[in-house]
């Protein structure tokens, strides 16, 4: 089990081993969840696609132009909860 000194300010820093673990990147978030018996979940927070935004996509309301074989790509990963 790993330990972590807090700071004054209230503030852990977590340790390499344990973002490579959750498989965060610099910039990227971490959720906590509140659990009972003053226990927390911790895991990598992952960015959620909105169907507002693909549909943007299609409709030319973005700059953004995808291919259909990256459209195809996106629907898969998210089938297979790679993104």
């Amino acid at each position: 089990m790993t330990s972590l000194a807090v700071t004054a300010k209230g503030q852990i820093t977590l340790k390499r081993d344990l973002l490579q673990h959750l498989g965060i990147k610099p910039g990227e978030r971490i959720e906590f969840d509140k659990l009972p018996g003053g226990e927390l979940r911790v895991r990598a927070a992952r960015p959620h696609g909105s169907i507002e935004g693909f549909l943007g996509l299609l409709a030319d309301k973005t700059d953004k132009a995808a291919t259909l074989d990256e459209m195809n790509e996106a629907a898969a990963a998210g089938w297979s909860g790679e993104k």
